[in-house]
């Protein structure tokens, strides 16, 4: 099903469309160094292959994830006795930097033409000296349009789908499953002909059941990704442990990064528990260090121990609304300077300037607290930390008000 010729690829109008700047270059012969960056299954890898066949080109194919810096000097060699070589590397953002440095000087000198192609954000995984010498397209998930005229297409076009005898009833749940993904959109419709629908026609309750009995219904790069993650972390702030070990499952199932998952409980510890329970912070931590070192399964075991015990932790998002007050306030009034008198002064001159003078040392007073200011004059007083209404909270707030008294009206 995969097209050779721009006029067949089934959307990214924006790029290959008539008149588009990549299918002018295209058309010209003029190819430069490109990232082709967009989600899993929407035509990287095609319009690589366009590109390559419609040049009449040598096309050399690597995967970062599997290749190395012995795989693209090998190319790179070859390459020298082909001028216009094109070297395709799918998930370049897998290349370490040394392995994007090995690309560098090809890409220079013209030796190669390369095509990256990437599910994540260039700015932020490639190499800054590759990206500038290299044209960065986006690419956009298909719409439902695209994936109806892929559906038939691949039932007209394709024998083994022809010889299915398979109709189309309704489409509603392949589109919504495959989630603009290409790829996944006809290796489902596959699963569908395989099991053979009731006298062919395939119906949305019929997809559903052959998707749940066939495959996870996650993807680490597709919107389920972000679906569950997002109602893994909800279910933990909303303090219900049993559908977070549910979520957590479906992630297990689907292959996920352990240490993704535990990465988002980290963040998860102080954005929702907090000061709350200080503990979460170091129970999270100290499962992501153990998954990372363990790996799957027996990393299961310690992810569920610390999914259960942030899900009854106490919740408390203190820490974030401090720190948002804060920075507002610094957006707000600008650098502001720091009081003379709790400034450093490791100079005479420093000293000489009133740097430090009449500092405080809190150890040196009644419970090792002097009522001084810290803040800017033009914020003094000001209060960003609101202590949460809970158990442990609730005691700093005692704390914190037998210090200040009412000066931040804790």
């Amino acid at each position: 099903m995969r097209p050779t010729r721009l006029d067949d690829l089934i959307g990214q109008e924006h790029l290959a469309g008539k008149g588009s700047i990549l299918r002018t270059a295209i058309e010209q012969g003029k190819i430069p160094s490109l990232i082709l960056w967009g989600p899993p299954g929407v035509g990287k890898t095609t319009i690589a292959g366009i590109i390559a066949h419609t040049l009449n080109v040598p096309f050399h194919t690597l995967s970062a994830i599997s290749s190395g810096v012995k795989e693209v000097r090998a190319v790179i060699e070859e390459a020298k006795d082909h001028p216009g070589s094109i070297l395709f590397i799918d998930e370049i953002h897998r290349f370490n930097k040394g392995q994007q440095d090995a690309l560098l000087g090809a890409v220079e000198k013209g030796i190669v033409t390369l095509i990256g192609a990437t599910t994540e954000n260039p700015s932020f995984e490639v190499n800054g000296a590759l990206l500038s010498r290299s044209q960065v397209y986006i690419l956009k998930p298909l719409s439902d349009a695209d994936l109806e005229k892929l559906l038939h297409k691949a039932l007209e076009t394709d024998p083994a789908m022809k010889a299915s005898g398979l109709a189309l009833a309704e489409t509603a749940a392949l589109l919504q499953l495959s989630g603009g993904d290409a790829r996944k959109l006809l290796n489902l419709l596959e699963l569908v002909a395989q099991a053979k629908p009731p006298g062919g026609k395939v119906t949305n309750d019929f997809v559903m059941s052959v998707a749940q009995q066939k495959v996870a219904l996650y993807d680490k790069s597709g919107d389920q990704h972000y679906d569950i993650i997002s109602a893994f972390i909800k279910s933990m702030r909303g303090s219900d442990p049993n559908a977070a070990l549910y979520w957590l499952a479906r992630m297990i199932e689907g292959g996920e990064d352990v240490t993704f998952i535990a990465r988002r409980m980290v963040i998860l510890a102080s954005e929702d528990i907090g000061n709350a329970n200080p503990t979460a912070l170091v129970m999270a931590n100290a499962t992501f260090d153990a998954v990372h070192k363990i790996g799957y399964p027996e990393a299961n075991i310690i992810l569920s121990q610390c999914v259960t015990y942030l899900a009854c932790s106490p919740k408390s998002n203190a820490a974030v609304e401090a720190i948002g007050a804060a920075m507002a306030a610094v957006k707000k009034y600008g650098d502001q300077p720091v009081p003379l008198h709790i400034r450093n002064a490791p100079t005479r001159l420093m000293k000489n300037l009133g740097y430090g003078k009449d500092y405080q040392y809190s150890h040196a007073y009644d419970n090792h607290f002097s009522n001084q200011e810290y803040l800017p004059e033009a914020l003094a007083g000001t209060k960003f930390y609101e202590p949460g209404h809970n158990a442990r909270e609730d005691e700093l707030r005692r704390y914190l008000k037998q210090l200040w008294k009412d000066k931040y009206n804790y």
